[in-house]
């Protein structure tokens, strides 16, 4: 359904180290930095952006909006929680886990990246 995703930073070479480890937990090459600036994610199942705002006005994250990145099993949702602590990001709701809704099962992790952009692994049970 999605071609790209795209955040705003503040700080690309800090988005980068962050990304490049949690994105690089779920399989993801490093990012590659255009020479607009820009740093982008290329997969087989469309692209993850980052970049300053086009407007010159500052990054600031979507209240109430989430962004998932699936992974394989509950193990490489975590992998991903411990990559993206150690590279800056912070930890929020509950500790990655189980969640049962009413719906399928679903194994979470949910982190805030530096700028503060919300962003969940997600494993369906």
């Amino acid at each position: 359904m999605f071609s790209h995703i795209f955040v705003g930073s503040n700080d690309i070479g800090r988005s980068k180290k962050f990304y490049d480890a949690t994105l690089g937990a779920l399989g993801v090459p490093p990012g590659v930095v255009d020479p607009k600036g820009r740093l982008f994610y290329m997969t087989p199942a469309g692209i993850f952006g980052v970049s300053k705002p086009i407007d010159g006005k500052g990054a600031t994250h979507a209240n109430g909006g989430t962004i998932g990145f699936a992974c394989k099993d509950p193990a490489q949702a975590d992998a991903w929680h411990k990559a993206g602590v150690a590279a800056g990001g912070t930890a929020i709701e509950d500790p990655p886990g189980v969640r049962e809704g009413g719906g399928p099962k679903l194994y979470l992790a949910y982190l805030r990246d530096p700028d503060g952009n919300k962003l969940c692994a997600l494993h369906r049970m």
